[in-house]
């Protein structure tokens, strides 16, 4: 079974495609133009997204999209920047670095989107649980950390 990613930045997906010919996996990797709401297909084992939900302007939409994308037993893999809940507990030197990228990067692309939801790089996991949860998933957990990243699973 073929790998499809999808991104809705034109770019970025024939970067994608060219480096997977390159590599001799174009057979078993597809890149596509989409959106997080609106990417084909459906009945799928896995969907992932990396370091990306948070910078949607409408993470609860795609969260529905996912949902509905999934088999009944399916799985989604959230991977997002490392943050706690509150503000205090996230200044630390990785936390600083975070909000800094997210003041010029994170939150400008969430307001440029439909949403605006602006999550921002510290959301925490009370924030991206919300976000998950409203997009009708049931299942959420923090399935592992590191000191950069936290990695959710959500299941429908």
């Amino acid at each position: 079974m073929p790998i499809h990613g999808f991104d809705y930045h034109a770019p970025s997906v024939r970067y994608a495609s060219e480096a997977a010919q390159r590599a001799g996996g174009a057979d078993r990797v597809r890149f596509e133009v989409a959106s997080a709401k609106s990417f084909p297909g459906s009945d799928y084992d896995l969907a992932a997204m990396f370091d990306c939900l948070h910078d949607m302007g409408d993470p609860a939409g795609a969260s529905h999209h996912v949902w509905n994308s999934l088999k009944p037993d399916g799985m989604w893999m959230i991977v997002e920047p490392f943050a706690q809940d509150r503000l205090e507990q996230n200044l630390n030197p990785v936390g600083r670095i975070f909000y800094s990228a997210s003041t010029f990067i994170c939150t400008p692309a969430s307001r440029a989107q439909e949403g605006a939801m602006c999550l921002g790089a510290q959301a925490g996991e009370k924030r991206i649980r919300e976000a998950v949860t409203r997009g009708s998933f049931r299942r959420f957990r923090r399935a592992t950390e590191t000191p950069f990243n936290l990695i959710y699973e959500a299941r429908p």
